[in-house]
């Protein structure tokens, strides 16, 4: 997504923040944080393709709120997010604004976003893909 934002805002100023899940505690840590000098005066566009709990965003707009990012100006864009992804985030921090392209229902016993990105053809034409189909006929279906 950050090479998309750039190609259209040349002048950005891009922060990073990588919060990864503990897969142990499933609790989400912080690793890395570089964010621009005086990032509290400006809005900010925080990406994250997928959002399935909300734990990691939540953590990341912490983060930008303990910078003295007012709330009202983060925005956080997301390609998929989660029923649950999208309540938690919304009810922990009311003024952010959550934008995303689409929202599944449900979450795996991994916490993965389901049926999450899969194929983009079969979100796209709202087709099933290719269950239940051997190989062959994929290619079947491919060359027609």
């Amino acid at each position: 997504m950050e090479p998309a934002l750039r190609a259209v805002c040349k002048d950005v100023r891009i922060g990073k923040i990588l919060i990864q899940t503990n897969m142990d505690s499933g609790e989400p840590e912080l690793h890395y944080l570089r964010l621009p000098k005086d990032i509290s005066e400006d809005h900010v566009i925080l990406m994250d393709s997928t959002v399935s709990t909300g734990a990691a965003a939540m953590m990341a707009v912490r983060v930008l709120l303990d910078h003295e990012v007012q709330e009202e100006k983060i925005m956080l864009v997301s390609l998929l997010m989660a029923e649950l992804g999208v309540h938690s985030v919304a009810y922990a921090f009311p003024k952010v604004k959550i934008i995303t392209t689409a929202v599944d229902k449900d979450l795996d016993e991994s916490f993965h976003v389901i049926p999450g990105i899969g194929d983009f053809g079969d979100r796209y034409f709202g087709t099933d893909g290719s269950v239940g189909w051997s190989d062959e006929e994929n290619q079947e279906q491919l060359s027609v």
